[in-house]
């Protein structure tokens, strides 16, 4: 394969559109527009990462988000279709200070600004990003609009009035698999057959589980406990995924069943919230939530500072934990809830990504850690 550098020219983004960033406190910021003209609506979350925005932008974690990268400077490496997280973008909306107009990478196929042409997504640039952040950090979470092309404040500010936020909201019907479906790649030398419930899952999830010998039939969010039981798996996997959590009701009460039969269970951001719930916790929103590559938590029995990869608006309740909770790491930002094993139970969970995609795999060892939690109730069965 040849690596040289790759340069791809998009003329297209010479010349750029007018484009508004309409926030609810009602300021509206002015730049040019980068994607598609048109208008969408969403919550404002930043992200400090300073690369991994095609993996980010993919996510169907970031459902219903508009996000504000704090880099200066994206788009510089173009994007490619081996890092995508899904086969779309997710994300509402796009806020970047300079979008690229160059890609400069051997893996790159085009540049940003097409492929956020291709997939209709709505932006803006030249928007100071930085005191956006200051605005979000210091008054929490902010519902936006941008529109782009033609301008209609009047219709900025109507959408921006109809738009709910993410609180008590339900998103995660149209983002995984609709009906069961078990991945061609099959590991005959361990086969640790692995239910994922899919709430929304990351393609790098499945890689990283796949390469430590699980095979893998994706569940959707609907399905139902006798429905998993009957795949008779070897562990339970539950994925990210977008919204609150609480609204989540029968996803909840399905997991209580999960618990109960003594299968394996691991689960991460939305799943790790879900399984808490199901456990007996409480959730709540943050005022700006965690979103980037570089969130320290520590260890509480090794001490051990990890950095992880983060996204989520929702967080689980020190205060609320049952007794069968036993918390593993905390956030060093600012000490929320970041692991928790269960006390009798082959059941645990992490807040950040451990697959990262993008960022650090320091916490990638959970991963073992279920494969080990499998091999023992694998073995428990046997007579």
């Amino acid at each position: 394969m040849d690596r040289a550098p790759k340069q791809v020219f998009a003329a297209s983004t010479l010349n750029f559109m007018k484009a508004i960033l309409v926030l609810e406190t009602k300021e509206i910021l002015y730049g040019e527009g980068v994607g598609v003209s048109g208008i969408t609506c969403g919550e404002i979350i930043f992200n400090t990462g300073m690369t991994g925005y095609q993996e980010i932008l993919t996510d169907p974690s970031y459902k219903n988000q508009i996000i504000n990268f704090t880099y200066p400077h994206i788009g510089n490496v173009g994007v490619n279709r081996e890092d995508f997280e899904s086969d779309r973008v997710w994300a509402t909306g796009i806020i970047v200070k300079e979008l690229s107009a160059y890609a400069s990478n051997w893996q790159a196929e085009d540049t940003l600004q097409k492929f956020l042409h291709e997939h209709r997504v709505v932006g803006i640039q030249g928007v100071d990003t930085r005191y956006l952040t200051r605005q979000i950090r210091d008054r929490g979470y902010l519902k936006a609009v941008i529109m782009a092309g033609k301008i209609n404040k009047r219709k900025a500010l109507e959408a921006l009035n109809n738009f709910t936020g993410l609180k008590g909201s339900y998103l995660i019907g149209d983002v995984g698999v609709q009906t069961v479906t078990r991945l061609k790649k099959q590991n005959k030398k361990t086969n640790y057959n692995v239910a994922v419930v899919d709430f929304g899952v990351k393609r790098s999830i499945l890689n990283l589980l796949e390469r430590l010998g699980c095979n893998i039939t994706l569940f959707p969010y609907n399905s139902s406990f006798d429905s998993i039981v009957a795949f008779k798996p070897d562990g339970v996997f539950l994925s990210n995924g977008p919204g609150d959590p609480e609204a989540c009701f029968n996803e909840i009460e399905m997991i209580k069943k999960l618990i109960n039969s003594g299968i394996p269970i691991f689960g991460i951001c939305l799943g790790f919230q879900l399984l808490a719930l199901a456990l007996g916790a409480k959730t709540q929103k943050m005022s700006f939530g965690h979103h980037g590559i570089n969130h320290p938590i520590q260890d509480n029995n090794s001490n051990q500072v990890l950095i992880t990869s983060q996204n989520h608006e929702f967080v689980v309740a020190k205060q609320s934990l049952p007794s069968t909770i036993i918390p593993t790491h905390y956030s060093l930002f600012d000490g929320s809830l970041q692991g928790f094993v269960h006390k009798y139970l082959p059941i645990f969970a992490l807040q950040g990504h451990p697959e990262a995609g993008p960022g650090p795999s320091d916490a990638k060892k959970l991963f073992q850690n279920f494969i080990v939690n499998i091999e023992t109730y694998r073995n428990s069965k046997r007579p």
